[in-house]
Formats: structure tokens, sequence, C-alpha cells
């Protein structure tokens, strides 16, 4: 026989409307119908079921395993916010639950989930790297800790391809001061994504068009510019399949630069 709060329950719960309408007589229950509706991949239901485990409170035995399932149905279900939100409070709530790191690591994964092409906004990239390194900071022995770096490597190549656009913008308006600055930011912020070497060649290409256009006497240390990115280029990345488009970027700037300390 159902228990007098058993029963309760499904009263309260089958009367609040055609999307609440799931059956469970304790936190057992609702925990393991959510768990089967889960496993089914049938997330909204199981979304429910883990709720419904909270009406009895959140210390019983099964409150963990719902709070946590709550947060993974939410993100298979796509909604990541809600997600998000969930795993935070698992890992607020229950604090000593050994699986605190796993859940840390799927809340990175919300917002790497959310993040866009690196035409948009890169508010959730920024947000996943920042989660990313949060749990690299705390849990140094994880299992997956190799798997977030590359995640983090993953996501930076994103926000460089997105900084070498607008680049690429500022040379197109032949904003050459703006470009090769920018060029050679993300040279310094993302040394480590695969478009390092094609900032410092962006560099070099618009200092020297900066320095053909500058009055003659600040020609002279724009040139230099040109050289010192092709130093650094030829050091840092020696096999790069830009270094001949460098060699006649830093053959012109030294022609260049002989005139103008000659004048």
């Amino acid at each position: 026989m159902l228990s007098l709060l058993g029963i309760l329950v499904i009263v309260l719960v089958s009367g609040c409307g055609s999307s609440s309408r799931v059956r469970y007589d304790s936190p057992q229950d609702a925990y393991e119908k959510g768990k089967d509706r889960y496993d089914q991949e049938k997330y909204d239901q199981a979304i429910l079921f883990f709720q419904g485990a909270f009406d009895f409170g959140r210390t019983h035995e099964w409150a963990s395993e719902s709070q946590l399932y709550l947060a993974r149905s939410y993100r298979a279900n796509k909604d990541y916010l809600l997600a998000a939100n969930e795993y935070a409070r698992f890992t607020q709530i229950y604090r000593s639950d050994p699986r605190v790191a796993d859940a840390e690591y799927e809340l990175a994964l919300t917002y790497y989930d959310r993040s866009p092409s690196y035409e948009f906004d890169q508010t959730d990239t920024e947000r996943a790297i920042e989660q990313f390194r949060l749990f690299l900071s705390r849990y140094q022995d994880h299992p997956l800790v190799l798997e977030a770096q590359a995640r983090i490597l993953e996501l930076r190549e994103k926000l460089a391809r997105k900084k070498l656009d607008v680049a690429k913008m500022y040379e197109r308006l032949r904003r050459y001061e703006a470009a090769a600055m920018s060029f050679e930011m993300i040279f310094d912020n993302y040394y480590d994504s695969s478009l390092a070497d094609d900032a410092l060649v962006g560099a070099m290409r618009n200092y020297l068009e900066y320095g053909t256009k500058s009055v003659t006497s600040r020609q002279a240390e724009r040139f230099q510019l040109v050289i010192d990115n092709y130093d650094r280029l030829i050091q840092i990345f020696p096999d790069s399949p830009l270094i001949k488009e460098a060699e006649v970027l830093f053959d012109e700037a030294v022609r260049q630069l002989g005139r103008a300390q000659t004048d």
C-alpha cells in the first residue's frame, strides 16, 4: 500500500496540469523513474521526475543524485543556461560529494556548448575558458585534465580567429597602424594558436605600409618593427609556410630602413 505521504504527492502532482503528470511515491521512486527516462533520452520527462525528488527535501539519500541528473537532463535537452544553474547548485549544496569535480567540468561544458562560431559574440566562449581554467586549477590530477586543456586551446583558436578578422578589416580600410597593432596583439595573446604566425606576418605587412606613408622622421622606427617581427617569426616558427612571404617583407623593410637612415 502507498504511504499517506505518497498518496498526497500523487494527488498534488497529478492535479498540477498536463506538464506535470508524473507519479511517484518516494524520493527513490522519483529518482529511479527519472533515471529511466534519462536513459531513454526522454529528457523533458526525466526533468519532472528529478525535480519531483525534491518534494521530499534536499537532504534525503537520493537528493544529490537527482540534482546532478537534473543538471545533466537540462544539458542533454540543450537548455544550457538551466543546466549551468543546476550544476552550480549541485556544487554549492553537495560540496563534499565526490562528483563535484565532474559537475564543475560539465558546468564548463554548458558554456562550451553555447559557444557560437567565431563570427558572433564570444561571451560564452570566454566563460567556458574561464570555467575550464578554474577546473584545472582545482583538480590538477583529474582524468579530464588533458581534455579540458584541449578544449581551452580549441576555444582560444576561435577567439584568435575573431580577432584576426578585426585586424584584416582594419587592413582593408587602410588603417595600417590599427591593423599592425591588432595583429601584434593576436600574437601576444594567442601565441599558442595556429594563427600566431599569420598574426606576425600581418603585423609586418601593415607596419611596412604604415612606414611608407609616415613622415620621414618616424619611418625608421616603423620599418624596424617589421624587422623585429620577422625576427620573432623565424625564431618561434622556423617551419612556417609564411616564411617566404615574410622574407619579401623583411627585405623591403631593410631597404626602406637604409634609405630612411640616409635621408
